[in-house]
């Protein structure tokens, strides 16, 4: 079922966006639409599963990725209820999306491609959230980002579409660079990038030191601080938050994808799923909680009406951030007494 799940829009992005000539523009948007609803509609049973208690974590292997030395992981979907969640929140907004891009882009001339775009998306979303691994969920991650730069730069005879795709893409640029930083610290670390096997290590490592920019940190702390920098790139936090406003040059279902509930949550999954090393981070927990801070100041000075809605979504975000590393920090000093 979650083979389905995953892999049934990116079947669906391949036939609008490479067959949208031999099946035409309808028969294009009933097969990104119709996957979108089948991926949503076997997506609930497994949330409600959780819900209900009855559910069980588990791990689907899809096929052996990588064998390099010791480096070696697999490509695996991993569902647990963190992702069960996620699972229902994208593939219900992106099949919503899909559907009110029926009427919004009807007189669009480029329809196939942009729905082979949303279905591109929804999948890179998908494989980030099911990630068993940080190559994995860096996959994922870029997937997102490009076809973010895709959506938001649909209207590509427009300059200010274009800048603003331009400017989206470099931005998070700079926050994958943290993000790729920290997972090579990571296995440098840990000598593996399989997510289960990283946390359960992770209380360990509390108190070591480690070598960088020629001097001695806390190993937490210095990895912790690395991969929210990915966070914070997608999840436009303050320093990295700029992209986000000038998203809206895109077709609005493209600032609903994007501001709604799904790319700029991927960072505040990230910090969720990655919680037992933030746990061991202290430093690391309170700057996060002081940048989400921050940044619900900051963008509550909304600067235009017209940015007001994606702005609001900066601030939820931050909220979701600052309010999951506070109970990261309480249930600490509950453990500790």
């Amino acid at each position: 079922m979650i083979q389905a799940i995953v892999f049934l829009p990116l079947l669906a992005a391949l036939v609008a966006g490479l067959g949208q000539r031999a099946i035409g523009t309808t028969a294009a948007k009933l097969v990104t639409t119709g996957a979108l609803f089948a991926s949503c509609a076997l997506s609930w049973p497994i949330f409600l599963s959780f819900v209900a208690g009855t559910g069980e974590a588990g791990v689907t292997p899809v096929l052996h990725w990588v064998s390099s030395g010791a480096l070696q992981f697999n490509w695996e979907l991993r569902v647990d209820t963190l992702t069960a969640v996620m699972l229902v929140v994208i593939t219900t907004v992106s099949a919503l999306v899909h559907l009110y891009s029926w009427g919004y882009m009807s007189e669009d001339p480029d329809q196939p491609r942009f729905f082979a775009y949303l279905s591109l998306f929804t999948f890179a979303m998908l494989m980030l959230v099911t990630a068993n691994n940080l190559v994995q969920m860096f996959f994922g991650w870029e997937g997102v980002g490009l076809a973010s730069y895709l959506l938001i730069g649909f209207w590509y005879k427009k300059p200010s579409a274009n800048a603003a795709a331009i400017k989206a893409f470099v931005v998070n640029r700079v926050g994958d660079l943290g993000f790729m930083l920290g997972i090579f610290g990571t296995f440098l670390v840990f000598g593996t990038v399989s997510i289960p096997e990283i946390l359960a290590a992770a209380p360990g490592m509390a108190g070591s030191t480690i070598g960088f920019l020629g001097h001695r940190f806390d190993t937490m702390t210095v990895l912790c601080l690395l991969l929210f920098i990915g966070a914070m790139g997608k999840s436009a936090q303050l320093g990295l938050h700029t992209w986000l406003p000038d998203a809206m040059e895109g077709p609005t279902p493209v600032s609903a994808l994007i501001h709604a509930a799904t790319m700029v949550t991927a960072g505040v999954f990230m910090v969720c799923r990655l919680s037992p090393m933030f746990e061991a981070a202290p430093f690391a927990l309170g700057l996060v909680t002081f940048i989400g801070a921050a940044t619900c100041i900051t963008c509550s000075r909304t600067p235009s009406s017209r940015r007001c809605c994606s702005w609001a979504r900066v601030r939820s975000s931050m909220r979701c951030t600052t309010n999951r590393t506070c109970a990261i920090t309480a249930s600490c000093g509950s453990t500790s007494r």
